[in-house]
Protein backbone atom coordinates (compact mmCIF):
# COMPACT_ATOMS: atom_id res chain seq x y z
CA UNK A 1 0.00 0.00 0.00
CA UNK A 2 3.12 2.51 0.70
CA UNK A 3 4.07 1.52 -2.73
CA UNK A 4 1.02 2.67 -4.14
CA UNK A 5 0.88 5.55 -2.62
CA UNK A 6 4.58 6.95 -3.29
CA UNK A 7 3.80 5.69 -7.10
CA UNK A 8 0.67 7.51 -7.24
CA UNK A 9 2.77 10.46 -5.86
CA UNK A 10 5.29 10.35 -7.85
CA UNK A 11 2.69 10.32 -11.02
CA UNK A 12 0.97 13.31 -9.80
CA UNK A 13 4.70 14.87 -9.60
CA UNK A 14 5.84 14.07 -13.34
CA UNK A 15 2.35 14.90 -14.48
CA UNK A 16 2.68 18.34 -12.72
CA UNK A 17 6.45 19.27 -14.10
CA UNK A 18 5.40 18.21 -17.14
CA UNK A 19 2.11 20.53 -17.57
CA UNK A 20 5.14 23.41 -15.75
CA UNK A 21 6.97 23.15 -18.93
CA UNK A 22 3.95 22.74 -21.15
CA UNK A 23 2.97 26.37 -20.05
CA UNK A 24 6.23 27.54 -19.21
CA UNK A 25 6.61 31.25 -20.90
CA UNK A 26 10.19 32.04 -22.64
CA UNK A 27 11.90 35.00 -23.30
CA UNK A 28 12.41 36.47 -27.10
CA UNK A 29 14.64 38.81 -27.74
CA UNK A 30 14.82 40.92 -30.61
CA UNK A 31 17.06 43.62 -32.32
CA UNK A 32 16.49 46.12 -34.56
CA UNK A 33 18.81 48.07 -36.56
CA UNK A 34 18.03 51.16 -38.25
CA UNK A 35 20.45 53.69 -40.66
CA UNK A 36 19.55 56.77 -42.05
CA UNK A 37 19.30 57.01 -44.87
CA UNK A 38 18.02 52.96 -44.56
CA UNK A 39 19.25 50.72 -47.29
CA UNK A 40 22.89 50.01 -45.53
CA UNK A 41 24.40 46.07 -45.41
CA UNK A 42 24.83 45.89 -41.50
CA UNK A 43 27.12 43.45 -40.32
CA UNK A 44 26.48 42.52 -36.35
CA UNK A 45 29.85 40.90 -34.72
CA UNK A 46 31.17 40.34 -38.58
CA UNK A 47 28.25 38.66 -39.72
CA UNK A 48 25.95 40.00 -42.01
CA UNK A 49 22.30 40.15 -40.90
CA UNK A 50 20.56 42.02 -43.62
CA UNK A 51 20.02 45.41 -44.86
CA UNK A 52 18.40 48.50 -43.05
CA UNK A 53 15.95 48.47 -41.44
CA UNK A 54 16.36 44.72 -39.94
CA UNK A 55 15.32 43.20 -36.90
CA UNK A 56 17.63 39.82 -35.87
CA UNK A 57 17.03 37.44 -32.93
CA UNK A 58 19.56 37.26 -30.16
CA UNK A 59 20.61 35.02 -27.08
CA UNK A 60 23.39 37.29 -25.18
CA UNK A 61 23.73 40.69 -23.74
CA UNK A 62 27.01 42.45 -24.26
CA UNK A 63 29.03 44.34 -26.32
CA UNK A 64 28.68 43.96 -30.13
CA UNK A 65 30.31 45.27 -33.37
CA UNK A 66 28.14 47.04 -35.65
CA UNK A 67 29.28 47.96 -39.45
CA UNK A 68 27.34 49.91 -41.79
CA UNK A 69 27.91 49.69 -45.28
CA UNK A 70 26.12 51.76 -47.83
CA UNK A 71 27.23 53.27 -51.28
CA UNK A 72 27.99 56.65 -51.47
CA UNK A 73 28.30 56.76 -47.52
CA UNK A 74 31.64 56.60 -44.86
CA UNK A 75 32.01 53.13 -43.37
CA UNK A 76 30.20 52.95 -39.97
CA UNK A 77 32.41 50.82 -37.56
CA UNK A 78 31.44 50.90 -33.69
CA UNK A 79 30.31 49.08 -30.57
CA UNK A 80 27.34 49.24 -28.86
CA UNK A 81 26.50 47.75 -25.60
CA UNK A 82 23.36 45.59 -24.95
CA UNK A 83 22.31 45.37 -20.82
CA UNK A 84 20.40 42.80 -19.84
CA UNK A 85 17.40 43.63 -18.13
CA UNK A 86 16.36 42.73 -13.84
CA UNK A 87 14.54 39.57 -15.34
CA UNK A 88 17.45 37.96 -16.91
CA UNK A 89 19.52 38.47 -13.97
CA UNK A 90 20.12 35.14 -11.68
CA UNK A 91 17.90 34.37 -9.30
CA UNK A 92 14.86 35.91 -11.60
CA UNK A 93 15.95 34.49 -15.03
CA UNK A 94 14.68 31.26 -13.70
CA UNK A 95 11.79 32.55 -12.75
CA UNK A 96 10.96 34.43 -15.98
CA UNK A 97 12.32 32.20 -18.29
CA UNK A 98 10.79 28.92 -16.73
CA UNK A 99 8.14 29.28 -14.67
CA UNK A 100 6.50 32.77 -15.83
CA UNK A 101 3.30 31.45 -18.00
CA UNK A 102 3.60 34.23 -20.83
CA UNK A 103 6.06 34.87 -23.19
CA UNK A 104 8.22 38.32 -22.13
CA UNK A 105 9.68 40.09 -25.45
CA UNK A 106 12.77 42.38 -25.04
CA UNK A 107 12.81 44.57 -27.75
CA UNK A 108 16.11 47.02 -28.49
CA UNK A 109 16.38 49.85 -31.31
CA UNK A 110 19.40 50.94 -32.45
CA UNK A 111 19.45 53.86 -34.76
CA UNK A 112 22.17 55.08 -36.95
CA UNK A 113 23.41 58.06 -38.75
CA UNK A 114 25.55 57.36 -42.07
CA UNK A 115 28.08 60.34 -43.02
CA UNK A 116 28.11 61.00 -46.90
CA UNK A 117 31.28 60.33 -48.24
CA UNK A 118 34.06 63.40 -49.22
CA UNK A 119 36.64 62.73 -50.86
CA UNK A 120 40.18 63.67 -49.54
CA UNK A 121 40.74 67.14 -50.76
CA UNK A 122 43.94 66.56 -53.33
CA UNK A 123 46.54 68.93 -51.79
CA UNK A 124 45.97 67.29 -47.70
CA UNK A 125 47.02 64.21 -49.50
CA UNK A 126 50.01 65.32 -51.16
CA UNK A 127 51.00 67.62 -47.74
CA UNK A 128 50.20 64.09 -46.01
CA UNK A 129 52.49 62.01 -48.77
CA UNK A 130 55.20 64.32 -48.72
CA UNK A 131 55.83 64.54 -44.57
CA UNK A 132 55.42 60.08 -44.92
CA UNK A 133 58.37 60.59 -47.41
CA UNK A 134 60.43 62.77 -45.13
CA UNK A 135 60.04 60.23 -41.99
CA UNK A 136 60.97 57.31 -43.95
CA UNK A 137 64.01 59.01 -45.46
CA UNK A 138 65.23 59.99 -41.82
CA UNK A 139 64.14 56.76 -40.48
CA UNK A 140 66.62 55.19 -43.41
CA UNK A 141 69.37 57.55 -42.25
CA UNK A 142 69.12 55.95 -38.91
CA UNK A 143 71.84 53.64 -37.74
CA UNK A 144 71.03 50.18 -38.83
CA UNK A 145 72.78 47.09 -37.27
CA UNK A 146 75.90 45.99 -39.42
CA UNK A 147 75.18 42.78 -41.57
CA UNK A 148 78.57 41.61 -40.97
CA UNK A 149 77.18 41.30 -36.95
CA UNK A 150 74.40 39.99 -38.55
CA UNK A 151 76.37 36.89 -40.30
CA UNK A 152 78.25 36.53 -37.44
CA UNK A 153 75.48 35.54 -35.05
CA UNK A 154 74.04 33.29 -37.57
CA UNK A 155 76.88 31.78 -38.56
CA UNK A 156 80.05 32.03 -35.71
CA UNK A 157 82.29 30.30 -38.60
CA UNK A 158 81.89 32.71 -40.93
CA UNK A 159 81.31 30.91 -43.17
CA UNK A 160 79.61 32.22 -46.13
CA UNK A 161 78.26 29.33 -48.79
Amino acid sequence: MIQRVCRHGMARLAGALVLAAAVAGCVERKLTIITQPPGATVRLNDEEIGTSPVTVNFNWYGDYRVQCIKPGYEVLNTHRLLEAPPHDAFPLDFFYGVLWPETIVDEYEWTFELTPYQPPDRDDLIQQAQAMKGKALRDLKSPMPDDSALIDAADPTGDTR
